[in-house]
């Protein structure tokens, strides 16, 4: 292996680990939210629950100004500087989190950390979107995120342990070891190299990433959200179904339904979206395709979210192996991510696989607020069932719309 390749599959590893964290970090989050919020000694359950999800929309709102705020950067800059300074941020975000003392100080961290979040993804699948050949990218962009998904298992499994480090609380010491495996991959950044079509774009750093650009002609604004809108069934999924999998499990009547674990349909369900996006990438590949691939999972995310909101009575066993089943079906993230980054010129691609993925991770909070509102008309399944179609349906309508990138040359810019 000469050093050319060396140096790519290091930076693919580093990517795929900074993923990793990525994942482990945000749901880190969500499994011991509410044990750090009792740990910096608020005990009132109600302002618990209320405070839990005002940290979570703080966290959102980082992702997203973030998002736009990296991408930017990665044009403007070059992809692998972003894609350690966002590393280095929520990294140090991370063992920041472990000494915050109030609920201020956490809501402030929590947004640092958002804000770091969403800079690896979009800067990792830009990097080596441009760096690998052009008929065998997918296979990078598929290490990196089925990588990362097995960070929300890590997440779950450290924080089960209950072990401490220098008497701190558990949840304390979880944070701590997301932030030190973060920085670990700042010594491998050396060994990492820039994407050669950006050092090779010859024009003026004021016609790079220019987000405004997206919106200048029609065809490329909905190319634009065309890209957000083949994501939405992923995070309706993850966001709704998974999330808020112990009232689902009551509303169907499941037996034993008060024993189930919401961290433990965490756990299934991303081990499902790795193993789903492991299989989607091969399958593009083999195929030579990227639509064809994403139509055959949404396909399959109709029938498993109808077979989860429709059958009664599941065992325990069967609703969380339902769980790895939603998983799965959505596992066509890496397609997703993929996709945006091919589908845009050199010159806004950073800008674009930066803030696509994040705006849908930032739609999470709009489906949980009408999903919300749903159920104060609706039960909890029609609820659920009105968001499926519309987020899938939209996604639908997006891959038919958008063209194929599979080996798509991207040495190109947007006018």
């Amino acid at each position: 292996m000469n050093s050319n390749n060396k140096q790519l599959w290091l930076t693919i590893v580093v990517a795929s680990l900074g993923y990793f964290v990525d994942i482990y970090d945000l749901q880190l989050f969500n499994i011991v939210s509410k044990e750090s919020i009792a740990g910096i000694g608020i005990t009132d359950t109600n302002l618990i629950k209320n405070l839990d999800y005002s940290l979570f929309l703080w966290q959102m709102g980082g992702i997203i100004l973030g998002g736009i705020l990296w991408g930017i950067l990665g044009d403007k800059q070059g992809r692998k500087k972003i894609l350690f300074g966002s590393i280095l941020l929520y990294s140090a975000a991370n063992i920041a989190n472990a000494f915050v003392t109030n609920i201020e100080m956490y809501m402030l961290v929590r947004f640092i950390a958002g804000v770091g979040l969403a800079g690896e993804l979009g800067a990792a699948i830009t990097l080596i979107s441009e760096t690998m050949d052009k008929e065998k990218r997918g296979i990078g962009t598929m290490i990196i995120v089925t990588a990362g998904a097995m960070g929300a298992v890590a997440a779950v499994g450290i924080s089960k342990l209950h072990f401490t480090i220098f008497g701190l609380q558990n949840w304390q010491t979880a944070y701590i070891i997301g932030g030190c495996l973060g920085l670990t991959l700042l010594f491998l950044r050396f060994q990492t190299f820039e994407s050669g079509l950006y050092d090779n774009l010859d024009i003026s750093k004021n016609k790079k990433g220019n987000f405004l650009l997206i919106f200048s002609n029609r065809n490329r604004a909905l190319r634009y959200l065309s890209c957000i809108a083949i994501g939405l069934p992923v995070w309706f999924c993850v966001g709704i179904l998974v999330k808020f999998a112990p009232d689902f499990a009551q509303a169907l009547n499941m037996n034993n339904s008060i024993h189930v674990d919401h961290t433990t349909c965490i756990v299934t369900c991303y081990l499902g979206l790795s193993v789903g996006d492991l299989i989607s990438g091969f399958l593009s590949q083999y195929f030579r395709s990227r639509k064809s691939i994403i139509f055959s999972y949404l396909f399959i995310t109709i029938l498993v979210c109808a077979y989860f909101l429709y059958v009664e009575n599941h065992s325990e066993f069967v609703f969380y192996s339902l769980s790895f089943l939603i998983g799965a079906s959505t596992g066509y993230w890496v397609l997703f991510v993929t996709n945006a980054a091919e589908q845009f010129g050199t010159n806004i691609r950073s800008t674009v696989a930066s803030t696509v993925p994040n705006f849908v991770r930032g739609s999470t909070v709009p489906l949980v607020l009408s999903f919300k509102a749903l159920e104060s008309h609706f039960t909890i399944i029609q609820s659920a069932t009105i968001l499926g179609i519309i987020t899938i349906g939209l996604a639908i309508l997006a891959v038919r719309y958008l063209p194929d990138t599979f080996g798509k040359n991207l040495d190109f810019i947007e006018e």
